[in-house]
């Protein structure tokens, strides 16, 4: 039975929503005016918020400076590879994990898991000495399995923790019917965790396209995503804040969009179990 929620409850919870989206969202709404300032108007004191000289000059300059379309297409490669590869490693992993598991499960999760926390700067001179010694350096295929290495804990996760809601009767009952183990994972396994498998490809594609240590330090020109693109208006003559922020905007504004129409999809995997 529903529980009554009094309006003045319902109000105070609307309230405090919008605050907290607004909270979350100003630094966003913030770098979008302030690409459309000069520079001046961009470092004044106090910050000009609204009242201010409209201008498309920042991104007039970027475009002649850079190439964005280079820096874009890299960082679409580089994260749909690096997501295509995760999963043809991490689904198998998760449905073993997940329906036949063996005492050493949990301490494999774990140890997968902890690798996150390890600092990147610490593996940095070993992975860059062997992507020397491959000739992998300012390569996309080298950065896409550096991605693909460091997300692939998450994915395991995702679809082990997703896995883990489907009844393996169902499993046994395609079994009993004939399946072998790749139609069992690819027409029974797969099918029902679609929204488990899309949150799971929406995350990481978010995750690669906004990494910016390895992207930053394994690359130069060819291999450069967006994160480079936007590093490359910081200079030693001073932080160019204004460009700074157009070229945030047009880095962040595809990935803004694709979580903008697929956010209920993201939702729903993340919040909803397999077996509805």
């Amino acid at each position: 039975m529903a529980r009554n929620v009094s309006t003045g409850r319902k109000i105070g919870t609307t309230v405090l929503a919008w605050f907290v989206g607004l909270v979350i969202f100003f630094p966003i709404l913030w770098t979008f005016l302030t690409s459309f300032k000069s520079e001046l108007q961009a470092i004044s004191i106090p910050p000009v918020f609204i009242g201010f000289d409209w201008t498309l000059e920042n991104y007039q300059t970027i475009q002649t400076q850079s190439n964005y379309l280079h820096f874009m297409m890299n960082s679409i490669y580089l994260s749909l590879g690096s997501t295509a590869l995760g999963l043809i490693v991490a689904v198998p992993a998760a449905w073993a994990m997940a329906f036949s598991p063996t005492k050493r499960t949990k301490d494999v999760l774990l140890w997968m898991l902890s690798t996150k926390m390890l600092p990147a700067v610490g593996v940095l001179i070993p992975v860059y000495l062997m992507f020397i010694r491959f000739g992998l350096l300012d390569s996309r295929l080298g950065l896409i399995v550096v991605l693909f290495l460091i997300n692939l804990p998450i994915i395991v996760w995702m679809l082990y923790t997703y896995f883990k809601e489907i009844p393996g009767e169902i499993l046994e009952a395609a079994r009993m019917d004939g399946a072998n183990l790749r139609k069992e994972i690819t027409q029974v396994l797969a099918p029902m965790a679609v929204p488990g498998i899309a949150s799971t490809i929406l995350l990481n594609v978010i995750l690669s396209w906004n990494e910016a240590f390895w992207t930053l330090n394994l690359t130069t020109s060819n291999a450069a995503p967006l994160t480079a693109f936007i590093a490359s208006f910081s200079s030693p003559q001073g932080n160019f804040y204004a460009k700074l922020s157009a070229a945030s905007m047009l880095a962040i504004a595809p990935i803004l969009i694709v979580g903008w129409f697929s956010q209920k999809q993201l939702v729903r995997g993340l919040t909803f179990g397999a077996v509805k």
